[in-house]
C-alpha cells in the first residue's frame, strides 16, 4: 500500500517493511537477529532456520526495491554474538555496496568492535531525514519531525461475525509517529488503544489493507 506522509510518498510492504521510493530507503524493525540461537542456548528447542528465513526476506524486499540504505529502527540484535549473528555476516558479505544503519534499541548490545565487524552505522539514539526522525521508541515530546519507531511489536485484533478473531501484525499511523511491525516473525504482539484519527494498517498473508 502506498501512503502520503508528512508529504512523502512510503510504500508500505507485507514484509513488515517500509519503502521511502525518493530516498531510496527501506526501513524495518526489531529484527532480533540471534533470539532463536538465545533461546537454543537456554535450552529452547527452536528452529535455527527462523533467522535465515528473515534475512531471506529482506533479500527478497532489496530486489523489488532499489535501495541505497537499509535503515534499522533499533532491536536489530538480540543479545549478543552467536551462530545466528554468523549467518547475517555471511549475508552482508554478499550485500557489500548496500549502507545499513542501525537506531541502537534496547536489545542491541553487541560491542562498538562488532558493529564495525558487520559495517553497519551507528546512530544511538536517532537519526533525523527530513521530514522524518527515525528513534527506536516514541519520544515523549513532538516538534517538526514526524517520528517512525518501532519497539512495541503492534498488532490488531480484527472480529469476525460469529465471534471469530484474528491477530495480525499492523502498521500504526498517529499524527505524530508511526510504529513498525516488528520484521522477525519470532517475536509478540501488542494490542494498540487508538487514538482520535489513529489509522491501522493490517498486515495479511497477501496484502496490506488499512482497519
Amino acid at each position: 500500500m502506498t501512503i502520503d506522509c508528512r508529504g512523502e510518498e512510503l510504500i508500505l510492504d507485507k514484509e513488515r517493511a517500509i519503502y521511502w521510493p525518493s530516498k531510496r530507503v527501506l526501513i524495518i524493525s526489531d529484527i532480533h537477529i540471534g533470539k532463536s540461537a538465545h533461546f537454543r542456548k537456554h535450552g529452547i528447542p527452536v528452529p535455527s532456520t527462523l533467522g535465515q528465513k528473515d534475512l531471506s526476506r529482506i533479500t527478497k524486499l532489496l530486489d523489488s526495491y532499489p535501495t541505497d540504505l537499509l535503515l534499522i529502527t533499533g532491536d536489530m540484535f538480540h543479545n549478543k554474538m552467536n551462530s545466528d549473528v554468523e549467518d547475517f555476516k555471511a549475508w552482508r558479505q554478499e550485500h557489500p555496496e548496500l549502507k545499513v544503519a542501525l537506531i541502537k534499541g534496547n536489545h542491541d548490545d553487541l560491542k562498538a568492535s562488532d558493529y564495525a565487524g558487520l559495517d553497519i552505522e551507528i546512530h544511538e539514539k536517532e537519526m533525523l531525514m527530513f521530514p522524518f526522525r527515525f528513534i527506536h521508541d516514541k519520544p515523549q515530546t513532538t516538534d517538526a519531525y514526524f517520528n517512525i519507531t518501532g519497539h512495541i511489536h503492534p498488532g490488531i485484533t480484527i472480529y469476525g461475525k460469529a465471534r471469530q478473531q484474528l491477530r495480525l501484525p499492523c502498521f500504526y499511523f498517529s499524527d505524530t509517529c508511526a510504529v513498525l511491525p516488528a520484521f522477525s516473525a519470532f517475536t509478540g504482539l501488542s494490542n494498540i488503544k487508538p487514538g482520535k484519527g489513529d489509522v491501522f494498517y493490517a498486515i495479511t498473508p497477501t496484502q496490506v489493507v488499512a482497519v
